[in-house]
C-alpha cells in the first residue's frame, strides 16, 4: 500500500504522541495509529485540523505523488 501520509513522522518531529493527536482531535488511538501507519487515511476536514494542531501547512502532512 502507498504511503500517502508522513504524519507519523510529523508527531515524532514534533516529539507527539498519536494518543495526544487522538484526544486532540476526538477520535480513537486505534484510528490514529491506522492513520499513522498508513492502513486508512483521515477525510479531508480531519487533515486540515491535524495541520492547525501541528502548526504545519497541509502539504507537510501529505508524501508526493509525484514520481
Amino acid at each position: 500500500m502507498a504511503k500517502l501520509n508522513r504524519l507519523k513522522a510529523v508527531l515524532a518531529e514534533q516529539d507527539k504522541t498519536s494518543k495526544w493527536l487522538a484526544e486532540q482531535v476526538g477520535k480513537s488511538a486505534c484510528t490514529v495509529s491506522k492513520w499513522c501507519n498508513n492502513v486508512v487515511q483521515p477525510d479531508l476536514n480531519t487533515l486540515d485540523k491535524i495541520a492547525k494542531l501541528l502548526d504545519v501547512d497541509v502539504k507537510d502532512l501529505l508524501n508526493s505523488t509525484e514520481k
